[in-house]
């Protein structure tokens, strides 16, 4: 790009800075030095193929969405969390947003990520340890007691049965008053990655993307600032991928949603804006922030080039941050508190719409609130004292860090066509259908996994407290242990529901919901229907298992 081409850019990114609104705040450094919002070339420099890297807030938004960075508005900060039973968890939630939170995220124990009741023989000493148990709408209006579902944004971290945990939520904001229309928050609801990855799935692919597109379009229509679904690239790092293949077969999968919602007549204009992210941040500072920028360069390309985006909001990859669990060591877990502050800079660097940042006892167990409360002032510290806020992506231009861009983002791109071509018909949809029913994602991610552990038990690859540094002087952590009476109390309250509740009106409600399954009419009025009736998750998951039957993967050697 030449000199003349690169101020007039400039003079467009002057002109959106003026006119957007900024924080009242000291933009100086720490010595009272003020410093410009952005930076770029020398006046009058050449610089070839500058367009990649441009101003914040322009196409291909490689350093960002906004024009003011976060000048305009800082990150949120969004503590995933959930323990126990709900009246456990919603003393956390009020810690956090006491404690200067910005949002709430929703950790859910594993029965409730699999679709099943508390009391269901599998559930047995899983009710309550990774999250929250939650069976039925009585358990959403406990954990959001005295918290208004209207006034917080609400992001949770749930795929195979999001979609009847969402209409549980919306019941527990209709029972607070709320007006629905106006709820603003995130659901997972990603079953890609699931597939993929984390293999929390309950039926076949195609049910699962049936309930994904209701959802698009029951949002779209009726919820319109809500995000029905956040591809979670997140769960595919932790499961041992690369850089490159997380942010490659997360983007994938979200040019699959796009795919999806497109099948249905759905305007991509409208509803790509409601698609979010999720990705993990890890300990290679420099590759974690080239990652991110990568990301908002190929979204906003391939929307605009394959998938016929033309409003600017369409083009804007918006992007959750979770610092890596799978960096975290149980040696020295006080090491873990400097991992997460490095890896909540990358993303912070990166340009993250919102950010959780580990705590340094979660290798062991759930965190305890003196944890939680040092991973939540990470943040802040980040936020208050370090000056990151100041300017708008200020390692753009860097050779190093632009040439990290680039590479991540070819090596993405070679990942897209091998998808492609493993489909019968040329579109994305198709090749992850193929690659999931053949394993080819879960082989490649086996083998990354395979070569970093190699790596690491060789010592090319240093991890301090683990294979380095090992001598210390710190004790054994005070750890979380949630009791087996939540699971016992969780089987009370279950019954005593049960016994409450209007049976006839439950029975006849699930026969509805299974009666519009088998048609295409959207099944979410009839989901939500069932949750006002306090049917439980098992029962609305097991009506449609019923139907659609359950997913079993291949078994492969």
């Amino acid at each position: 790009m030449d000199a003349h081409e690169i101020a007039e850019g400039r003079a467009r990114w002057q002109r959106r800075y003026d006119e957007a609104r900024k924080r009242d705040a000291d933009f100086t450094t720490l010595s009272g030095t003020p410093v410009e919002p952005v930076y770029g070339p020398p006046e009058g420099a050449d610089v070839p193929g500058f367009e990649r890297i441009g101003w914040p807030g322009e196409f291909p938004y490689t350093r960002g969405l906004h024009s003011t960075g976060y000048r305009g508005r800082t990150w949120t900060i969004r503590q995933f969390s959930g323990f126990g039973n709900a009246q456990q968890t919603n003393a956390r939630y009020k810690m956090l947003l006491g404690a200067g939170g910005g949002g709430l995220s929703v950790a859910f124990d594993m029965p409730t990520l699999m679709g099943r009741d508390s009391d269901d023989p599998q559930s047995l000493g899983e009710v309550g340890h990774c999250g929250v148990a939650i069976d039925s709408a009585a358990d959403m209006d406990v954990l959001f007691d005295g918290i208004p579902l209207a006034g917080v944004t609400t992001s949770m971290t749930i795929s195979g049965p999001a979609v009847p945990v969402f209409c549980m939520y919306l019941v527990a904001a209709e029972r607070q008053g709320a007006d629905l229309g106006k709820l603003d928050g995130t659901l997972q609801t990603d079953i890609f990655k699931e597939y993929i990855a984390q293999k929390e799935w309950l039926f076949p692919p195609e049910p699962h993307l049936r309930l994904i597109g209701d959802l698009m379009e029951f949002c779209g229509t009726n919820i319109p600032k809500y995000k029905p679904l956040s591809v979670s690239g997140y769960h595919i790092r932790e499961a041992g991928a690369t850089a490159a293949q997380e942010l490659a077969f997360t983007l994938a999968d979200g040019f699959g949603y796009v795919e999806l919602g497109q099948s249905r007549g759905l305007d991509v204009n409208k509803f790509a804006p409601g698609l979010s992210f999720f990705f993990d941040a890890h300990i290679d500072f420099f590759e974690e922030i080239a990652k991110f920028r990568a990301a908002r360069r190929i979204w906003a390309r391939w929307l605009r080039d394959v998938y016929g985006a033309t409003s600017e909001k369409a083009l804007w990859l918006k992007f959750h941050t979770q610092t890596a669990g799978v960096s975290l060591t149980a040696q020295q877990p006080y090491n873990n508190v400097v991992r997460t502050a490095v890896e909540a800079l990358s993303a912070v660097l990166g340009g993250t719409n919102s950010l959780h940042t580990n705590a340094l006892d979660e290798t062991l167990a759930l965190p305890t609130d003196e944890a939680a409360e040092i991973a939540l002032r990470t943040q802040q510290v980040l936020m208050e004292e370090t000056g990151v806020t100041n300017v708008a992506d200020p390692l753009g231009g860097s050779w190093y860090l632009e040439a990290l861009t680039d590479r991540i983002e070819a090596e993405a791109e070679a990942v897209f066509q091998r998808i492609r071509d493993m489909g019968s018909d040329g579109t994305i949809t198709s090749g992850l259908l193929r690659g999931i029913e053949d394993g080819w994602f879960m082989s490649e991610l086996a083998e990354s996994a395979f070569l970093y552990q190699q790596a690491l038990e060789k010592g090319d690859k240093r991890v301090v407290g683990v294979n380095v540094h090992t001598g210390s002087v710190t004790r054994d952590l005070d750890i979380l242990r949630v009791s087996h009476e939540v699971e016992l109390e969780q089987h009370r309250l279950l019954a005593a529901r049960r016994t409450g509740r209007d049976n006839a009106l439950v029975k006849e409600r699930l026969e509805r919901m299974v009666a519009a399954a088998r048609t295409e009419q959207n099944l979410i009025p009839a989901m939500l229907d069932a949750a006002r009736a306090e049917a439980t998750l098992g029962e609305i998951c097991g009506a449609l298992k019923d139907l659609w039957g359950v997913y079993r993967e291949p078994a492969r050697f």
